[in-house]
């Protein structure tokens, strides 16, 4: 695995040769994922910030949330890494359902967590996130940065654009968020840069049990 895979890629033209070797080693890492993952179904991504430990609020909400849908049935997947995404993972596999972790390999915080029935290790954040997206059928989204916001923006992105269907998507930890909600909602939606039907598929609550709710709603899209 190659630390530098993103960096190097992104760093401007090294030659065509050079590019196409590049994009036999991308194309190793899809079949990778595409194979280890090729039979999971009624999956549901967590999405959260690494940051937050055992005792923190969130932490618990994420492990109970994913403990409650892990016991109805469903997979759960996060990024692989602590925080949010080892209390998903740590849910799930009490619970006694498939846990799994799509790793990125960084220079701090991205520790896989051991709470991975399925561990994968990504090179490349663009395939990372195809995974993380491919394979679900719902998205629970809790508190995080950057890269957290990130995946939030390019789901919506996606769904707004009919790139994916539009699947569940639950947003958690009503505090974090609620300085975004008003940048969203008035000015986003003011200056027309979205539309008010961009909203249709996101709900909002700290309710375990309304978001499996909400998960176990049959939808059109949903794999079979």
């Amino acid at each position: 695995m190659n630390k530098d895979a993103d960096f190097t890629l992104l760093h401007g033209a090294r030659g065509y040769l050079s590019d196409l070797g590049r994009s036999v080693k991308i194309w190793r890492e899809f079949h990778m994922g595409f194979s280890k993952l090729r039979k999971v179904k009624n999956c549901v991504t967590f999405f959260g910030s690494a940051r937050f430990k055992e005792d923190h609020e969130y932490y618990k909400l994420a492990y109970e949330t994913a403990h409650k849908i892990g016991s109805a049935g469903f997979s759960i997947m996060t990024g692989g890494g602590p925080g949010i995404m080892e209390a998903a993972n740590r849910g799930a596999r009490d619970a006694g359902a498939l846990s799994i972790g799509c790793n990125i390999i960084l220079p701090r915080e991205q520790t896989p967590n051991p709470y991975q029935d399925i561990s994968l290790k990504f090179d490349h954040f663009f395939v990372r996130k195809v995974m993380l997206l491919k394979y679900s059928s719902a998205f629970v989204l809790l508190p995080g940065g950057f890269g957290t916001m990130d995946e939030i923006f390019e789901t919506a992105t996606l769904m707004q654009t009919g790139k994916i269907c539009d699947f569940p998507v639950v947003v958690m930890g009503n505090n974090y968020w609620k300085e975004m909600q008003p940048f969203i909602q008035k000015t986003m939606l003011e200056l027309g840069t979205i539309d008010e039907k961009d909203f249709r598929f996101v709900k909002m609550t700290d309710d375990p049990q309304e978001v499996l709710d909400i998960v176990k709603v049959p939808h059109d899209c949903w794999m079979v």
